[in-house]
């Protein structure tokens, strides 16, 4: 009896594409956890010693974060019943507040090493390369502070289950879950089980480990876990690099190895051969003696002359040979001319499996244009703004919470209903580096256009480019009236001539004062006030 075909291709057995593809049917954990130990060291090897990989490591740090982070604090004062000037005021007053904390290592680092800035980006950078982050927050009261919350960085490798404790169900990676899956505690080892300037005979005991608690009594976070939970169950992550390891390996493997041969050709500049018939060469091989008369082995004569002479090829050189020999060029088959479209299609694969074009990856634009350089950088910035927005509400407001709790209960800033109304204290935005801009001329038109079809705002033109729109407007103003001090003109107003100066001084007399401000030239200039205001509101120069 004939057996029936699968409903589906996919599934089928006797297919000579699939009938070997026997992949896992594990849990989450199960497919993960026992492998994470071998994927996450190659991916720091890759990150440490492969360029491409040390290049899209910083690739993210650079576009998901960049070279700044501040808090922008946006309460909602709907669920307060606050009103808007109110909503400013605390706003600003807690930003201000923030930064005391979050731009000062000695403030926020428990290592005292590294600002919000600085934690942040390391916490990335361990995802990138460990799958996943830590933080722990610390209560350390120190002379001279103004705060006593504390943030401490681990590596994912001192998040593991004791071996005492792997029998468990409910411990997964070092992390304790209830009956939903969500976390109770964490198991952290107190030191990292790869420092050899820690181990000691009495490892791995219960001395060594440390059980913290997710939450605290009144529901403070204990642990800031930054991992992706691709799969439902899932309670640890694997390193983004994990899908196209083998891809990198083998660039790598094959770039090396190209390199080393075209070293090796470039070493050769040319062979000596012999001119000589065959029978000549064999009455050379059969015998003969020295200058002495003593025989010698078959072919000493060629070795003896070759020594001798040791030819040394450099400009202007005469080289002598041996008799009977002749100096033919060596044409070397390095470098591979499929070499670099061999690499470009790897990299291609391997730029999808980051989530980035070929040309973040590879840092080369030479083969774009504006059009295909705008696409690939747009879908490129999807991806990071999705990931700005997961490190976000992952790692940035849980910190922000900690730090909030503690100014609450300081009497800092005034929150009443902290505990039962957080999400209204706690709403914000995070500014961080701007996308920048592949034809600025081009892409400033577009923001203008985009401002005056009320399509969209200048805190949200300005956030795109790492800006604080209060800042700017503030800014702004300030310029312009140091320009009014200096009796400079005003951007897009055009400078008054000496001609129209002269005129309107002895013709117009005091028709400014009476009509209001004027142009620079005596007449009033409704239309250029009109537009200076435009310009204010929409964020341009005024």
């Amino acid at each position: 009896m004939t057996a029936l075909s699968p409903a589906h291709a996919a599934a089928s057995y006797t297919d000579p594409a699939l009938s070997d593809w026997y992949p896992s049917t594990g849990s989450a954990d199960s497919d993960l956890l026992p492998e994470l130990g071998v994927i996450r060291p190659r991916a720091r090897d890759l990150e440490r010693n492969n360029g491409y990989g040390s290049g899209a490591s910083q690739t993210y740090k650079d576009n998901i974060v960049g070279h700044q982070l501040r808090l922008n604090s946006n309460p909602d004062g709907v669920l307060l019943g606050w009103d808007r000037p109110r909503v400013k005021q605390w706003a600003l007053l807690t930003n201000a507040q923030f930064a005391t904390w979050a731009h000062d290592p000695n403030e926020i680092d428990a290592a005292r090493s590294m600002s919000l800035l600085g934690l942040t980006i390391q916490g990335l950078g361990g995802w990138f390369s460990n799958g996943d982050a830590i933080a722990i927050p610390h209560w350390l009261p120190r002379d001279g502070s103004r705060w006593n919350t504390r943030i401490q960085v681990i590596e994912a490798d001192r998040l593991a289950t004791p071996p005492w404790l792997e029998a468990r169900a409910d411990i997964r990676g070092g992390v304790q879950i209830d009956q939903y899956g969500a976390p109770v505690g964490y198991w952290v080892r107190k030191s990292h089980p790869g420092d050899w300037y820690y181990m000691h005979p009495m490892a791995d005991t219960p001395q060594d480990w440390r059980f913290i608690p997710a939450f605290s009594r009144w529901g403070r976070r204990r642990v800031i876990h930054l991992h992706d939970r691709e799969r439902a169950g899932a309670n640890r992550s694997k390193p983004i690099l994990s899908a196209i390891m083998r891809e990198f390996r083998m660039a790598t493997h094959y770039t090396r190895t190209e390199l080393q041969a075209t070293i090796a050709n470039s070493l050769i500049a040319a062979f000596i051969e012999s001119a000589m018939d065959q029978e000549t060469v064999a009455s050379l091989f059969s015998s003969g003696v020295d200058q002495n008369g003593q025989p010698v082995a078959p072919g000493q004569y060629w070795k003896n002359a070759i020594n001798e002479y040791r030819p040394t090829l450099k400009s202007g050189a005469v080289i002598p040979l041996p008799i009977g020999a002749k100096l033919s060029s060596f044409t070397p088959g390095r470098p591979n001319a499929q070499f670099d479209q061999f690499m470009r299609s790897t990299l291609h694969h391997i730029g999808a499996g980051l989530n980035i074009p070929y040309e973040l990856l590879s840092k080369d634009f030479s083969r774009t244009n504006y059009s295909s350089a705008r696409a690939a950088l747009l879908e490129a910035w999807r991806f990071f703004q999705g990931r700005r927005r997961w490190l976000i509400d992952y790692w940035l407001n849980p910190i922000y919470e900690l730090w909030l709790e503690e100014a609450f209960n300081a009497a800092v800033i005034e929150a009443p209903g902290f505990y039962t109304n957080g999400y209204a204290y706690r709403r914000c935005r995070w500014i961080m580096a701007g996308r920048g801009w592949v034809d600025p001329s081009k892409e400033a038109d577009a923001v203008q256009k985009r401002m005056a079809a009320q399509v969209s705002t200048l805190e949200q033109e300005c956030a795109e480019q790492g800006l604080d729109w209060r800042e700017v407007l503030l800014q702004q103003a300030e310029e312009r009236e140091l320009r009014e001090e200096l009796g400079l003109p005003q951007p897009n107003s055009t400078p008054p001539s000496p001609a129209g100066v002269a005129g309107n001084q002895s013709d117009q007399g005091d028709s400014e004062d009476q009509t209001g401000e004027g142009d620079g030239t005596g007449n009033v200039s409704d239309a250029g006030q009109d537009q200076n205001a435009d310009n204010a509101n929409m964020g341009w120069a005024a």
